[in-house]
């Protein structure tokens, strides 16, 4: 397969002008599914973006490679386009991007494509071959461009592989990205071209989507001088230990692969310990390390809320219709244990259930310490949940826990190495339970469990205006950013609520992640001028996605006109998660959309909470956008 069996003529257009980075993105897309390689151009337009969020993939010298892989691609294929007068990218460089290939890679085909999009990633780095297709006249000459340049690059890699001389400085490289299709293979020819014009040899490791290759060797690790990593995705470390080594970001690989090598070559690096922490230039912020880790504990945890809220729902559900309101008000606290079968979806949804909190400090401890964390955070989360200290005493134990464990790996270092094998198994497992035992026990259940418990009877207690603002709050933060780390936050803060009894707070932060899409599903129907057939087209599936509380439906338009768009969806939202409280609704469920209305508290109501948010938000979307000119 070759680079121009992805890239027809037809997907080739030269001369394009783009207002912004969504604007040349948008067309991009709308070509790609003219070529018919898309199915579900949203999906496909939310995986673009979703990309884009990681880290632009404007990598410099006016070149952009987006890029997604989603199930709504039909086969793979290449968009080529050139700016002649640029677009605004937010590029690595800051420089206007002049030329762009947009990449659709599937997730059901073989690893054929990927191949041949990673080598027209890696010829993208050479200054005369781009400088050619920026200058093509046809999309025929742009093509050819393309063939021949890959046909050099092909008699090349059947070449005999270089072999070190002596007195060559010897570097070796490991690049990788989270897709796995373009960057990583840019920033190891990158790499590659600033070795060889210093005279190093290089070899280059790639961890794209088709695996790892190029694989170094013991004996290479062994003899090299020093090692380049420029990764974002998890790379083997511990063969590099003793060696010296860089890590940094893939981004730092395309854009300062001089930089790289020249402080390779003079051995400015760090002594790689297969137990120290990875360097500072790998790790971001600490803001978006403790998001980080506080996400990966989330993550593993909402299967168990949502799997066993859905079962407490049920039982509730079942309990409610078998049981006269006499029974109901007699149950009290036995309400939905009452019946044999209320009380087996509530048992397993209980033991579902109960695994939240250790499973949420569990998995932010192993984000932080990696598997020794795993178990220190868990007995961590135990212990918040079986006190008084809950959600909140939970996140603050998988800090704690994960940072205790690294401590005892730090303090463990004087141990012989013959004890190495016991860390892992007895000292850490020992030290850590114990430590994190005393922590929770002595300082978090006193001062977070007070807190959590006031913060509770507070909530339970709120009434009139202030519960109205609470909704307003939780419920706009659904609609902000429909997926990020608003939505989540408030998400999560309904989630813990519902475990500690208040179900009020979960109402509101339902109907605020559901009104975003049945608005705009809406208002492609009422304000259809105001939207591209395309939009129009899609708009009534947002209706779906929208009554099973899926706010992601809502992305691609935002992401269309965010200035718009996001507002209409945040009043929205905000004006059901109000009525919600103002009609104190209830949730029982912490997912599921229309689909759990059952277990709602005041149902009718809480339908025209949603209805009313839904039309608010329509009807300002629709005032607010501009009439597309098609």
């Amino acid at each position: 397969m070759k680079i121009t069996d992805l890239l027809s003529v037809n997907a080739v257009k030269l001369n394009v002008s783009a207002s912004d980075k969504n604007d040349i993105l948008k067309q991009a897309v709308d070509l790609m599914e003219a070529q018919g390689n898309v199915s579900n151009k949203d999906q496909y337009m939310k995986a673009v973006l979703a990309r884009e969020e990681e880290s632009t993939t404007g990598v410099g010298d006016g070149i952009a490679i987006p890029h997604g892989r989603c199930d709504g691609i039909t086969k793979p294929g290449l968009i080529a386009m050139v700016i002649p007068d640029g677009v605004d990218y937010q590029a690595l460089d800051d420089e206007p991007v002049n030329l762009l290939f947009l990449i659709a890679a599937d997730t059901k085909s073989g690893s054929a494509h990927i191949d041949i999009l990673s080598k027209l990633s890696g010829m993208l780095m050479d200054d005369e071959f781009t400088a050619k297709l920026k200058a093509a006249k046809t999309p025929e000459e742009f093509l050819k461009t393309i063939d021949d340049a890959e046909a050099a690059k092909d008699a090349k890699a059947a070449a005999p592989a270089a072999v070190a001389a002596p007195a060559q400085k010897k570097i070796l490289a490991v690049t990788g990205c989270p897709t796995g299709i373009a960057h990583t293979f840019m920033a190891a020819e990158a790499i590659e071209k600033a070795a060889t014009a210093k005279g190093c040899f290089v070899k280059v490791e790639t961890r794209g989507s088709g695996g790892a290759k190029n694989v170094l060797t013991d004996k290479e690790i062994a003899e090299a001088d020093c090692i380049i990593v420029a990764a974002d995705t998890q790379v083997p470390m511990a063969r590099f230990a003793g060696k010296k080594l860089i890590e940094c970001p893939v981004s730092d690989g395309i854009s300062k692969a001089d930089k790289l090598v020249e402080r390779a070559m003079a051995g400015d690096a760090p002594i790689y310990s297969a137990k120290a922490e990875s360097s500072s230039e790998s790790k971001g912020s600490v803001g978006h390390q403790i998001y980080k880790h506080l996400m990966n504990g989330v993550s593993h945890m909402l299967p168990f809320v949502v799997g066993g809220g859905i079962l407490i729902a049920i039982a509730f559900l079942i309990d409610s219709m078998v049981l006269s309101p006499e029974q109901l008000q007699e149950a009290g606290g036995n309400f939905g244990t009452v019946t044999a079968a209320a009380a087996f979806f509530k048992n397993i949804g209980g033991a579902a259930f109960g695994f939240m909190l250790p499973i949420l400090a569990g998995f932010i401890a192993m984000s932080i310490a990696d598997r020794p964390g795993l178990a220190v955070g868990f007995v961590g989360g135990a212990l918040a949940a079986n006190g008084t200290s809950g959600f909140l005493g939970a996140m603050a134990a998988g800090f704690i826990a994960g940072y205790l464990v690294k401590f005892l790996m730090w303090a463990c270092k004087i141990l012989p190495k013959a004890l190495d094998g016991i860390k892992p198994v007895l000292i850490y497992p020992v030290f850590g339970i114990l430590g994190i035992g005393a922590i929770m026990t002595y300082a978090i259940e006193p001062v977070i469990g007070a807190i959590n418990t006031g913060m509770n009877n507070a909530l339970n207690s709120l009434s009139g205006t202030s519960a109205i603002l609470l909704g307003v709050i939780v419920a706009g933060m659904m609609a902000i950013d429909m997926g990020g780390p608003f939505n989540k936050a408030a998400y999560v803060f309904g989630t813990g609520m519902l475990a500690a009894g208040n179900y009020s707070i979960m109402a509101a932060v339902m109907v605020g992640g559901m009104i975003p899409p049945c608005a705009i599903a809406l208002s492609t129907l009422i304000f259809k001028n105001k939207f591209t057939a395309t939009e129009r087209k899609n708009g009534p599936t947002n209706f779906v996605m929208g009554l099973g509380f899926i706010t992601e439906g809502a992305i691609p338009y935002a992401a269309a006109d965010p200035i718009r768009v996001i507002p209409s969806c945040i009043v929205g939202s905000a004006i059901g998660g109000a009525l919600s409280m103002a009609f104190d609704c209830t949730l029982m469920a912490p997912h599921g959309g229309i689909f759990v209305f059952p277990v709602v508290g005041n149902w009718p109501l809480y339908l025209v909470a949603l209805a009313v948010g839904t039309v608010v938000g329509a009807v300002m979307m629709g005032l607010l956008k501009k009439p597309v000119q098609e």
